[in-house]
């Protein structure tokens, strides 16, 4: 059996989660050792689809037609295309009939959480199976690095005692990138860094205000980073902070996680499966954001070694198998 992993507009996507979900994916496949393609034109006997453009529909109607079985990545619902590009709320319905026709079309559908399984189901696909199963994260990539963490603080020029707080998304008002500011507001004395960028021209005015001028000195919107100052970052920071109101996983926080960092989240309902107040520190608003790091940047909360555990049980190489698995499933069948 021969996979073809398919991503519709990879250069418009590279910096998203999607982006880095499918090359998750194509890791997960060597090291499983699972044949694959990423050529549509190749040879394959099954394709995996990651994204719902019309080369997209093409590609499944066309593999279907030759007998070929097809499996949807549920990487999005309507929940989380809410509050992110300009008219997102208004065509947020199309946008989950758009998503619909992908899904009831498909032969199976893999999807990163439980949470996101129950909301896929819920949009009444039918009976098609929906398989809950993990980004993953390959840890040995986000070991602590002293060299990393330098050229993080070196980057940023911060010195060795300043406390800093980093998030890692795109600028979207689902991200709570609102409450990233006004913690921000709320503690002059930490630095506040940002990861992440999208074309400003995608993005409501409000959200292109808190980029440009609109947030205290403390912050730093710090673009897209890569390599090894946004490795070092993950494990030299003080706290990871992702208040973000939706998502189907988050791959950043299996990133800090697996950094042995400390974090602070939104409690939302993608977590309820999979992290504790045991492993993390969870908020709901500012107030008690701030109360989190707090308790963080004083040392009062020790819980490191708790969220790095969940990452282990999130490695690749376990993600790995279980993948392959679901393909010789739904292969079968």
């Amino acid at each position: 059996m021969k996979v073809l992993l398919y991503l519709e507009g990879e250069g418009a996507l590279s910096k998203s989660g999607i982006g880095r979900a499918i090359k998750h994916q194509e890791r997960a496949l060597q090291m499983a050792g699972q044949a694959y393609t990423t050529n549509p034109d190749d040879d394959y006997d099954m394709v995996h689809l990651n994204t719902y453009g019309l080369k997209s529909w093409s590609l499944m109607k066309k593999a279907q037609k030759a007998g070929k079985k097809v499996i949807m990545h549920g990487h999005s619902t309507e929940e989380d295309f809410r509050d992110s590009f300009i008219g997102s709320n208004l065509v947020s319905p199309l946008f989950k009939w758009w998503l619909c026709r992908f899904y009831k079309q498909a032969d199976a559908i893999i999807t990163p959480t439980p949470y996101s399984k129950r909301l896929i189901e819920g949009y009444g696909i039918g009976d098609k199976p929906v398989i809950a199963l993990s980004n993953g994260i390959e840890l040995a990539k986000y070991k602590p690095d002293t060299a990393k963490e330098a050229a993080f603080r070196e980057y940023f020029g911060l010195s060795a005692n300043q406390p800093v707080v980093i998030c890692a998304g795109l600028y979207f008002m689902r991200k709570g990138i609102d409450d990233f500011v006004k913690v921000a507001e709320q503690m002059p004395e930490v630095r506040f860094i940002w990861f992440g960028d999208i074309a400003k021209w995608m993005i409501p005015a409000k959200v292109r205000r808190i980029v440009g001028t609109d947030h205290p000195a403390n912050v730093t919107f710090a673009g897209y980073i890569k390599g090894p100052v946004f490795e070092g970052a993950m494990s030299g920071a003080d706290a990871f902070f992702f208040p973000s109101r939706e998502e189907t996983e988050g791959i950043v926080v299996l990133e800090a996680l697996a950094s042995h960092q400390h974090v602070v989240l939104r409690d939302i309902p993608v977590y309820e499966d999979w992290l504790t107040d045991e492993a993390v520190e969870f908020g709901q608003d500012v107030p008690s954001f701030v109360a989190a790091l707090e308790r963080v940047l004083s040392g009062q909360s020790r819980k490191t070694e708790a969220g790095f555990a969940i990452a282990q049980s999130r490695d690749l190489e376990i993600i790995a198998e279980q993948l392959q698995q679901a393909y010789e499933t739904i292969y079968q069948t």
